[in-house]
């Protein structure tokens, strides 16, 4: 039946959150890291750690859309949607906008879309057909 299909959904929830976050993701790569890097600096943390949102927000949805190594990905997304709460929205975690929704709906949709792959893994509409450990 078409609409009992787990398969679809998720390859829908890999699409979804891949292809949005890499978005974001291509931004810095092609016009650079630097607000990331003052964030990372402002936590007393070395600016090389800034790169590491280059893999988990351009690198990582590549993978994640194509459905090749997608937990691992998915993790890496995960990890970073936490890092990027921590460091630079930490003093907006618990208010809501002017329109009544959560200042860091974006981070947590990116962190729970990114953790239902975790757990569903990327099905059989992907490169590895879902087959791998971490597939």
């Amino acid at each position: 039946m078409f609409f009992a299909n787990d398969n679809l959904m998720k390859l829908v929830v890999r699409l979804t959150c891949g292809g949005l976050l890499f978005l974001h993701g291509s931004h810095s790569a092609f016009h650079g890291i630097d607000h990331i890097k003052s964030s990372v600096a402002n936590a007393g943390l070395p600016e090389f750690i800034s790169y590491g949102n280059l893999i988990a927000e351009f690198v990582a949805p590549m993978f994640l859309v194509a459905g090749y190594k997608a937990r691992i990905a998915a993790l890496i997304i995960a990890f970073n949607m936490v890092m990027s709460v921590l460091l630079a929205h930490r003093d907006i975690a618990f208010q809501r906008n002017d329109f009544g929704g959560w200042m860091i709906e974006l981070n947590v949709f990116y962190f729970m879309t990114a953790l239902a792959v975790v757990l569903g893994g990327s099905g059989k509409y992907s490169l590895s057909r879902g087959r791998g450990k971490w597939d």
